[in-house]
């Protein structure tokens, strides 16, 4: 055997120690080959939100001022969204309120369209006897000439105007030859519509057996404003009519408070009466009702029941805002410490009656990065059983952290094992 000196040994050293070295630094340049290319791709965290929803308050309920004798009603005109009623729920004499009954009849038989006069009708001898009827049985009536020619129109408006039940004899008479056939088409017409606590037993309510509850009278008030033509009647104050002059509405409340009809009416047994329509405005919105006065101790105290509920029920209206354009719902942050607010992207809001539910909740979407004003939630608003929804946005960027930070903190971005996979 050959022995082997001490030089040769300490090269021999150097050289396993160099092979060494380099397939250590060969190790090491294939790995951060491997590493730097995965931690700069790899996938950010997910930022942490906050969320805090604004505290939305219910307006409070509303009091309706209601009379303190007969009955009262009054709701959304045509919607069937009743405010608040007081008194007797049940069928009332209602005087001429009838009268709307009478015309709403007709016109499904003979329509008018708004500025139409519609068909000639020559007073009769029929008409002067009718005249003599409601004169002697104390109603209110309108004097009429022989021969003389009014229009469709006319006649309505003389009927309702002046409240003349010897007008809704003529106006019934032409319209279905006679008062038992008006009858049968009134009857029919009150079930069509659903009108179950209403009956009419002649055309003018002055006969007591005419009747309806506030709950009808509310459909029959939205039925006559719906209709343009007869709208347009019972919102007029005064109107000359060639031969009988100047005629005057019996409503003298017409223009005041936004009020533009509907009808009046007074008996001994009905007591005064006043179904009546009125539009107003709340924040951005045009709210029309209609209510009826039943069964007041005068005309003067109808009127003042009508006023003293409809400006209550206007107050009952609020104009609320949920969210506010711009209005902070939370906060993002990141975990390399890039923070951003999120904001509502637009307002909502609307118009609420009484203490009608207001509810607002929101929900984040995850995010790693962002520009200002990207989509990162939405905030929902519950506004009395309508839905808004309003997409929440960030008022900052949340910008990449950089290649430094991504290569300097592997463990945030997934686990080293992960990197190699």
């Amino acid at each position: 055997m050959t022995p082997i000196d001490g030089r040769s040994a300490s090269r021999s050293r150097v050289f396993l120690i160099r092979r060494i070295g380099a397939l250590a630094l060969a190790l090491g340049l294939i790995s951060l080959g491997a590493y730097v290319p995965l931690v700069l791709t790899a996938p950010l965290p997910v930022a942490a939100v906050t969320l805090s929803v604004p505290v939305v308050t219910t307006p409070p309920a509303t009091v309706l001022a209601v009379p303190g004798v007969g009955a009262s009603a009054i709701s959304v005109a045509g919607s069937g969204v009743d405010l608040g009623s007081s008194g007797p729920s049940g069928p009332l004499p209602i005087a001429s309120v009838t009268k709307i009954i009478t015309t709403l009849v007709v016109l499904k038989a003979k329509p008018l369209a708004l500025g139409e006069e519609g068909p000639e009708i020559t007073m009769t001898a029929a008409d002067v006897a009718f005249l003599a009827e409601t004169q002697a049985a104390g109603g209110s009536y309108e004097l009429v000439n022989q021969g003389q020619v009014l229009s469709e129109h006319q006649v309505i408006e003389i009927m309702l105007l002046e409240s003349a039940n010897n007008y809704s004899q003529t106006l019934v008479g032409w319209a279905f030859g006679g008062m038992e056939n008006y009858l049968a088409a009134a009857k029919k017409f009150i079930a069509e519509n659903g009108l179950a606590d209403t009956s009419v037993v002649d055309s003018s309510g002055l006969n007591a057996g005419s009747m309806s509850s506030t709950k009808d009278l509310m459909k029959i008030a939205s039925l006559a404003m719906a209709n343009p033509a007869l709208a347009e009647i019972v919102g007029t104050k005064t109107k000359d009519v060639a031969g009988l002059g100047t005629i005057d509405n019996t409503n003298t409340l017409l223009g005041q408070d936004g009020i533009d009809g509907i009808k009046t009416g007074t008996t001994d047994e009905a007591g005064s009466c006043l179904l009546f329509s009125a539009v107003f405005t709340v924040g951005r919105e045009t709210i029309t009702v209609v209510g009826v006065i039943l069964g007041a101790e005068s005309s003067q105290a109808a009127r003042d029941s009508v006023s003293a509920l409809l400006d209550s029920a206007k107050r009952g209206y609020s104009d609320i805002t949920v969210i506010r354009p711009g209005e902070l719902f939370g906060e993002v942050q990141t975990v390399w410490g890039a923070r951003a607010g999120v904001i509502a992207s637009a307002g909502a809001g609307g118009v609420v009656y009484s203490n009608a539910q207001v509810g607002l909740t929101a929900k984040a979407d995850p995010i790693t990065t962002g520009a200002s004003g990207d989509v990162v939630g939405t905030a929902d608003a519950s506004i009395a059983g309508s839905g808004t929804s309003v997409p929440l946005t960030l008022d900052a960027p949340l910008p990449d952290p950089g290649w430094w930070w991504r290569l300097t903190h592997p463990m945030e971005l997934a686990h080293p094992m992960e990197l190699a996979r």
